[in-house]
């Protein structure tokens, strides 16, 4: 047996070729000292090798439980070569017709064959898909695997689902995430952080200053693009962390469910929150924008919001004795009544 080495420089792959050497017979010596170091090195390929194992061993029981009535379809080689063997020909001299009923199984078990096989040609192909909200028109996505995204107005993101992996980049805005249970797992890259999900719902929203993740079911894990996986949170139902861009200090807060998915129904509910990034929420969905002075946009402010209520927003606004608000040809001017505006001022207000 030739000794060959696993090439690819994907772990996936690489425990793919693996898989595929001890199926060819026994390995030897040297190759088995190999593989046992591959396989310690890192939890992640023993993850990777066992998922090849379980997938391989759930295609080859799905084929054996068909009702294979044919003497010479052998099912076993189909799992190998992806080639059906058919019925070999009687002689004209001694013909047997076959009953309807046996007719109609053999029918079912190519048909039966062709998805099973179709399916694994599906999950292992790579896809990748590239999708756009544009202005004032959130969306709502299924994606490949049963996973729903929701994606907000002005936001963008990329998708790709491989073998072992299901692998999505927010690029711009913001998007939540209801994620379909499956052994692959599902990570979101978004401004350098990598939120892996651990079956649940969470909200991934990228702002001025800032990256914000929100779990509404289950768990996610955060991690920093320092390159060695360092967790930077470990979020459960009912919290949230904030992520500076600028050296990823992070902070965690507990945070109600509903607030972070309101945006679903077109309302804005924000707490404790900077005027400017209020502002980033309401301009998505409006043609009428708000332009924040630096002053203004530094304040923090809390309510509860319709997304599409301009009047109610600006009532809400000039009830702030801080703030003062101005109709102009390209929008509402919102500035801060005095220069010696403190920072740290907070105010509340809600429109129904």
């Amino acid at each position: 047996m030739t000794e060959r080495t696993p090439m690819p420089k994907d772990v996936a792959g690489q425990a793919l070729e693996w898989h595929a050497l001890q199926r060819e017979g026994g390995l030897s010596a040297k190759q088995q000292a190999r593989f046992m170091e591959w396989l310690v090195a890192s939890p992640d390929h023993l993850r990777e090798y066992l998922a090849v194992g379980r997938l391989a061993a759930e295609l080859a029981d799905a084929m054996r439980a068909l009702p294979v009535d044919m003497p010479s379809t052998r099912v076993a080689d189909t799992a190998r070569g992806n080639v059906i063997a058919m019925p070999s020909r009687r002689a004209r001299s001694a013909p047997a017709p076959r009953p309807r009923a046996s007719r109609r199984r053999s029918i079912a078990v190519a048909a039966a064959l062709v998805l099973t096989l179709g399916l694994g040609a599906r999950i292992a192909w790579p896809q990748t898909a590239h999708y756009v909200a544009a202005h004032g028109e959130p969306r709502r996505i299924e994606l490949p695997d049963g996973t729903v995204a929701h994606l907000n107005a002005e936001s963008a993101m990329r998708v790709r689902f491989g073998l072992f992996e299901r692998r999505l980049e927010l690029e711009r805005g913001q998007a939540s995430f209801v994620v379909a249970p499956g052994r692959r797992p599902l990570t979101v890259r978004a401004a350098g952080l990598e939120v892996q999900d651990i079956g649940t719902t969470f909200d991934v929203s990228l702002q001025r200053e800032q990256a914000r993740v929100g779990v509404t079911e289950g768990r996610v894990q955060v991690i920093g693009e320092d390159g060695a996986g360092r967790v930077l949170a470990d979020l459960g139902a009912g919290q949230s962390a904030r992520v500076a861009y600028r050296d990823q200090t992070v902070s965690v807060r507990d945070e109600d469910a509903d607030t972070m998915t309101a945006w679903w129904t077109r309302r804005i509910v924000f707490r404790d929150e900077a005027l400017r990034d209020i502002a980033d929420q309401f301009n998505r969905l409006n043609d009428v924008r708000l332009h924040v002075d630096d002053a203004a946009g530094a304040m923090r402010l809390t309510g509860n919001l319709r997304a599409d209520d301009l009047a109610s927003m600006r009532a809400f606004l000039d009830q702030q004795p801080m703030l003062m608000t101005t109709a102009t040809a390209n929008g509402i001017e919102v500035r801060a009544r005095t220069s010696s505006i403190e920072v740290g001022t907070r105010a509340t207000g809600s429109h129904r």
